[in-house]
This record gives structure tokens, sequence and C-alpha cells, in this order.
């Protein structure tokens, strides 16, 4: 028994001595993982502030303007280079004119406004990208109510000119894709039915 508790004993003086280590290695190299916990508790602290601005904040009518002012350029882009070929079929000499300033425009101008162009539309795409997809889970949720019924009044097995018929894995298949809603098999069988 004394072997045991001498065996013991340097167990717990060489705990002992690996806490003081890492105690004392934590002096000249941080705990990384305390670092971390710390950098949560940032992120936590400040989203939670975040979230607290807006948490009162309606629309108003400014932010109706805004939202407003920011739908006009797609609509006027289209509108405009319509109106481009109008402007071009009824007086085709002031348009040339016009043309021909428009040709006067150096290149890296045309590249700046490229660019201009290309990160509005762009910072728009990765908003949308960002945000919820919340219209398009109702959408989804939508079609599948109206899909459901008509999938599941389908026959449950194919029919026998169809080379599934002879396979069972791929009938049990479809009949799964039609009981889950999915649109790949169930879509196929719905326009079949048609």
């Amino acid at each position: 028994m004394g072997l045991i508790e001498r065996a013991m004993g340097v167990g717990r003086a060489a705990g002992a001595i690996g806490e003081a280590a890492e105690g004392l290695s934590e002096v000249f190299v941080p705990n990384a993982t305390r670092a971390m916990e710390l950098d949560a508790e940032i992120h936590r602290a400040t989203m939670e502030t975040a979230a607290a601005e807006f948490q009162y904040a309606g629309p108003g009518w400014f932010d109706g303007l805004i939202n407003g002012l920011n739908r006009l350029p797609r609509p006027m882009l289209a509108l405009g280079t319509l109106g481009l070929f109008v402007f071009a079929m009824v007086d085709p000499v002031a348009f040339s004119e016009r043309m021909v300033g428009l040709d006067a425009v150096p290149e890296p101008l045309w590249w700046l406004l490229g660019a201009i162009v290309s990160f509005y539309f762009g910072a728009r795409e990765l908003h949308y990208l960002r945000s919820p997809p919340r219209r398009r889970e109702e959408g989804r949720a939508g079609w599948r109510a109206v899909l459901r019924p008509a999938l599941r009044s389908l026959p449950r097995q194919a029919p026998a000119e169809d080379p599934v018929a002879a396979n069972p894995a791929l009938s049990a298949w479809r009949n799964a894709a039609v009981d889950a809603g999915d649109g790949a098999a169930g879509a196929a069988q719905v326009r079949e039915a048609r």
C-alpha cells in the first residue's frame, strides 16, 4: 500500500507542476480558448446593442421615400433604353448627334460607369442573398400545398408501357417523391397526367 500512496503523491505533484507550467505559459502566450470566448461575448453584446436601436423603429415616410428611390434605377434603365429606340425612330438626325457626343466619351469613363452600375446591382443581389428568403419559402409552401393533392391523386404504380413499371425500385422512388411532394418525379407525373 505504501508504494501506491507514493505513486499517487507523485501524480499530485506532477499535476501541480503541470498547472504551474500552464499558468506560466499563459504569461507568454494568451489562452486561445478564452480569447475566443471573449470575442464571442463582445460580438453578442454588439449585436444586442444594434438590435436595441431598431427595436421600436417603424417604417415611416422617409423609409418609404428611400425604398421608392432604391427601386427606380432598374425601371429607368430599361425604359430609358426603350426610349432611345423610340427617339432613334422619331428623330434620327438628333439621335445621331447625341450618339456622336457619346462617342467622344473616353474609354476609362465608360469603364467607371460599368463598374458603378455593376456594383449597384451586385450589392442589391448580395442584399437579397443575405436577407432571409421569406417570400421564396412562402411561395414554395403555396405551390406545394396546391401540388400535393394533385400528386396524391395520381396512380401509385407506373403504367404498363412505362419502363419504370418493370423496375420496383424506380416505382418505389417515384411513390416516395409523390408522398414527399418533391418536384422532380412528381412534376413529371403531373405533366404526364395533363
